[in-house]
């Protein structure tokens, strides 16, 4: 398979969200093929054993999903025109673009139908896909749960406010566009209240609510006169889904909200070298900017049309 290692589910070809009947059922279909005693390869039959055990197993499985299928890597990371992500990097050119070819008549955008990757006509005849084509179609997963026992119910607003916007927004005018809610981080025991995937590009999102008023961003913390306030700590998970990702460029963002919903509020001014202009690991922008910017840099990445059920996928299993 090319060096790639196929994800548990890919093994016994079912659905992310296959249930354990469909767990079931597809072992036995899998492991009569692999058996050594029929004909079948030692190795595979192992694999296949080593999936359902995973799969079938709630808690085991729980920690599979977390884990984003952390370095497995199926057949399903080949792109289109034979790009495979394990060669190209975050901002690799699209599929199919040749540096000594012509340019392209016409490069993909943001506005410009949605394109699964792989694709569901290539699929062989009784192939399962990585997702149902309805599911993967929908442009919203999850929703804002409740966590915690201290301000739980201004948290589940102020997320519930952010879906709002992105819908709004951003989604309506990109169709490729993905939004994931109430993410675990893979790298600490916290959460990423939003993922939002547009070709390879990924946008964690966090948010708070701060007044009106003039804010200074640094960098790190927002300074409002004497007060120093430290936003949510992103920077952790972005980079451990960066390494999760490599095929994607990932950033995160901290969207400021004001009380009333004017998305001009807060004000942020940005020493030199914090402008959110998508450079920086983390940004952080108020309603109004934070539109702006990030439409900008996922519409700006090498495959704006494209939906990668490979990394929607594990992106999907690694809910809370």
């Amino acid at each position: 398979m090319n060096g790639n290692v196929p994800t548990h589910y890919q093994v016994l070809g079912i659905q992310a969200g296959a249930s354990e009947r469909e767990i079931k059922l597809a072992y036995r279909k899998a492991a009569r093929k692999a058996h050594p005693d029929h004909g079948g390869d030692a190795a595979h039959f192992r694999q296949v054993t080593e999936a359902y055990e995973t799969l079938i197993d709630p808690a085991r499985r729980a920690a599979y999903d977390r884990s984003y299928g952390a370095n497995r890597r199926g057949s399903a990371g080949t792109r289109q025109g034979g790009w495979s992500a394990s060669t190209a990097g975050p901002d690799a050119p699209a599929a199919g673009f040749r540096t000594d070819a012509r340019p392209r008549e016409h490069r993909a955008s943001s506005s410009d139908p949605t394109v699964y990757v792989p694709a569901y006509e290539s699929l062989p005849a009784g192939g399962t896909p990585l997702l149902a084509r309805t599911r993967a179609a929908h442009p919203v997963h999850g929703a804002p749960r409740k966590r915690g026992l201290f301000g739980a119910q201004a948290r589940l607003a102020r997320e519930a406010r952010t879906i709002q916007l992105l819908m709004q927004q951003v989604l309506s005018q990109i169709p490729s566009a993905r939004l994931v809610n109430g993410l675990l981080s893979p790298a600490d025991n916290g959460y990423i209240d939003h993922a939002l995937l547009v070709g390879y590009r990924l946008v964690l999102l966090g948010s708070m609510m701060l007044p009106e008023g003039a804010y200074r961003w640094n960098g790190q913390t927002l300074v409002h006169g004497s007060k120093v306030i430290e936003p949510p700590r992103l920077l952790p998970a972005v980079r451990k889904m960066q390494e999760l990702f490599p095929e994607c460029n990932v950033t995160g963002w901290v969207l400021v909200h004001s009380p009333d919903g004017n998305l001009y509020q807060p004000v942020i001014d940005y020493a030199r070298g914090s402008e959110p202009d998508g450079s920086d690991l983390v940004q952080v922008a108020n309603g109004a900017r934070l539109v702006r910017e990030v439409k900008h840099f996922l519409g700006a990445g090498p495959a704006p049309n494209v939906v990668d059920l490979q990394v929607l996928s594990r992106l999907l299993g690694g809910m809370h």
